[in-house]
């Protein structure tokens, strides 16, 4: 079976439109807050930012900090129905998806 190599995968990805690499695996995992929040996003979908914070047992303040950081690496994207904001993990980014496969694995 042919693999693609990483160089591959980032040129699918920015021919996509879904490539953002301003930030280094470590960055984002190096939160815990942030792992439990793209656990809890790949495996409920979609949820408000109580629930995350909820289920993250984080504040409301750090988990929107957390939130903004992860939307800006391109890995989950917000949706606005007038003061709630809805957030979903991107499954269309491919190192969103390989995330998501990880977490899968390590359940």
């Amino acid at each position: 079976m042919y693999e693609k190599s990483a160089e591959e995968i980032d040129k699918i990805t920015k021919e996509n439109g879904h490539f953002d690499s301003k930030y280094s695996i470590e960055e984002i995992l190096s939160s815990k807050g942030r792992i439990i929040i793209l656990k809890t996003l790949a495996e409920k979908e979609e949820l408000n930012i109580s629930a995350i914070a909820r289920v993250a047992n984080l504040n409301h303040s750090t988990t929107t900090q957390h939130l903004k950081f992860l939307t800006s690496a391109g890995l989950i994207q917000e949706k606005t129905f007038g003061r709630i904001k809805i957030f979903r993990f991107c499954i269309e980014n491919y190192r969103a998806k390989s995330l998501k496969r990880l977490f899968e694995i390590w359940k």
